[in-house]
């Protein structure tokens, strides 16, 4: 672990804007060497959160500690934080190694140190030999390597990174995650990246805050979400879960609007409204007249992506539900459109959510009767 690397603590962080919530009391505590994403929609307070902790924003009310230190109301550049923003910000008169050296130069140090520090962030980031180069001499890769070279020159108590992939093409994206990842994890740095993309999320993330109108929604790793998503919204965020919504009747069935009617594997406590959560990788297609099928439908769409085929299977209530499975690399195998199905999921696929959006507690087992008793 770097000697550098600093824990962080938000505390019932709140930012208002004229009356609008836009973060709302958020609480997190971050590990020294910790990497953690926020993550969420546009507009859901990500940037705000990280703006405020850079110093760009006051806060409302709430604390931000780094190493058990208040830096509320500690102006930005007293921070020692390295930021790396989505346009990445680099000076275009500067070339490579001048805007490295930018904020060591801020920073006053000794030209022979800031020169080799310079030639060390080159190396760390493979741009050895485009020292010379201005920005736009640069691909959009190489651009964030840059700005990430410059944040982390500065050798900052703690990394923020908003957005830093959004303007690289999807394989690049991919690449870059894992370069950042990497370097990262081998320098223990603490880092707060802000994205919107889940799979760049999962791909880098130790943690996962999954924010939504201001607040947080659940922290956790990536199998805790995948796996336990605590709410309906993380679901369908994180894999982009089938939502079904309707009543929950006798705790082993949901009536969904258009008179449908699904069949739920396990049985559950109360009634009312309530959401079924499953993943289209976890519904398997089957006869319409199977035994165990949870609902049946016709396929309307089926489309072959490659490593997997995927259905839209639309039940007789009018609602679509996606079906994901491996297609072994022959589109053949499949199903065509305009064929009738069932629908089946195994116990622990399923996730139900009451009328507060929280998990559905389990029925009460009804207790054996002891002879004699």
């Amino acid at each position: 672990m770097s000697e550098r690397a600093t824990a962080l603590e938000l505390r019932a962080l709140t930012k208002r804007f004229a009356g609008h919530v836009a973060v709302r009391e958020v609480d997190l505590s971050v590990a020294p060497g910790e990497l953690i994403v926020l993550l969420g929609p546009s507009g859901c307070g990500k940037t705000t959160t990280l703006r405020m902790i850079a110093g760009f924003l006051p806060a409302s009310s709430g604390d931000i500690l780094l190493n058990g230190n208040s830096v509320v109301g500690m102006p930005a550049y007293r921070r020692d934080i390295g930021i790396v923003f989505q346009s990445y910000a680099l000076f275009p008169h500067l070339n490579v190694a001048r805007n490295i050296r930018f904020g060591l130069e801020m920073r006053r140090m000794p030209s022979a140190q800031a020169n080799a520090r310079v030639m060390e962030m080159l190396r760390l980031v493979k741009l050895e030999h485009f020292a010379d180069r201005l920005p736009r001499q640069l691909s959009g890769g190489q651009q964030q390597r840059v700005a990430l070279a410059r944040a982390l020159a500065i050798h900052p108590r703690l990394l923020l990174l908003d957005e830093p992939l959004s303007n690289l093409d999807a394989a690049l994206r991919q690449e870059m995650a894992r370069e950042i990842r990497i370097l990262q994890r081998d320098r223990g740095i603490t880092a707060i990246v802000v994205t919107h993309d889940q799979s760049e999320a999962m791909a880098m993330a130790d943690r996962l805050v999954v924010m939504r109108d201001g607040g947080v929604e659940q922290i956790g790793s990536q199998e805790d979400l995948y796996e336990r998503p605590a709410t309906p919204f993380v679901a369908g965020f994180i894999g982009h879960s089938n939502l079904l919504r309707g009543q929950l009747r006798n705790g082993t069935e949901l009536l969904t609007e258009g008179n449908g009617r699904i069949a739920l594997c396990g049985h559950y406590a109360g009634s009312g409204a309530a959401c079924l959560a499953v993943r289209p990788e976890s519904v398997r297609l089957a006869h319409p007249d199977a035994p165990d099928a949870r609902a049946t439908g016709t396929i309307v769409l089926a489309t072959y992506l490659g490593a997997v085929l995927e259905y839209v299977v639309r039940m007789e209530s009018g609602i679509d539900v996606i079906v994901r499975r491996p297609s072994q690399g022959d589109a053949a195998q499949g199903r065509m459109a305009g064929e009738p199905v069932g629908l089946i999921w195994d116990p622990a696929a399923e996730r139900v959510y009451d009328d507060h959006d929280r998990p559905a507690p389990a029925a009460p087992q009804p207790q054996a009767v002891t002879a004699g008793g």
